[in-house]
This record gives structure tokens, sequence and C-alpha cells, in this order.
């Protein structure tokens, strides 16, 4: 199993639980319940900290960065674009070829089994090898 990346030797694990303990409102709550719904989704899941301080969770590639703005909780599926979204989840990013985003504002939620249903197609996604083929012009 790969392991995860941090800074200085700190597992991504922990600067993620510190982040959310360094926020202590609903910013850092709700990262904690999407942290936990990725979790439930993929046991495997590799946590990350990438691009200067952002939680990133991995499983052959990347499913999503978890984002904390003032007004905002933003998870980013790196390849959203090519994913099946029934519960029409994604509310941002969406004029993008590859990302799309979930926001989320101060008391807002998210459908938990939805969600997860999201996480595991972008992971099976990745294990896939990347993208589905694009559709040719008037097909």
């Amino acid at each position: 199993m790969k392991k995860p990346s941090g800074i200085q030797g700190q597992p991504a694990s922990e600067l993620i639980s510190k982040r959310i303990a360094e926020l202590g409102d609903w910013r850092g709550e709700t990262l904690a319940r999407m942290r936990r719904l990725i979790k439930e989704a993929d046991p495997d899941v590799v946590e990350a900290w990438k691009w200067m301080g952002t939680p990133t969770w991995t499983h052959d590639g990347i499913i999503c960065t978890g984002e904390t703005y003032k007004e905002v909780v933003k998870l980013t599926f790196m390849k959203g674009a090519a994913l099946e979204d029934p519960a029409h989840l994604f509310n941002s990013s969406l004029d993008g070829n590859v990302r799309r985003a979930i926001d989320l504002h101060e008391g807002e939620a998210v459908e938990e089994l939805a969600f997860k249903a999201l996480v595991r197609r972008a992971v099976a996604l990745n294990g896939a090898g990347g993208s589905r083929p694009r559709r040719k012009p008037g097909a």
C-alpha cells in the first residue's frame, strides 16, 4: 500500500485532523463529516496533504480534495465531469471539462448514500485507467 504523504514526516491523516481542529467551527465539522463518509465509501482510501495544505483523498489517483474557505467547504472531484451524478450533488465548477465540485455552506448537508456512491464511482474510474471516452460531436 502506498504511504500517505505529508510534510516534515507528519502523516497526512494527522495534518488533516489538525486542520479540522484548527478550523473549530462549522467548516471543521463539515470537513470531518465528509472525511468520514469518504473513508466509509472506500476503506482503502489514502489521505494526502498536497499543494501547501490541501487535504486530498486518493485511490489509484486523486478522488477529491477538501478545501475550506470562509463561506464554503469545497470538495473537488478531479475527474468529476466523467462521473455520473444522478443525485445532482455537483453544484460548482460545472463549466469545466474535467473537474466538478460540491460546495457546502453552513447548515447544508449532503445526501450520504449518494455521496458515498459518487466516491465509489470516482474510485472505479481511477481504477479503470482514467476517463470515459468522449462522444463524437453529433453522436
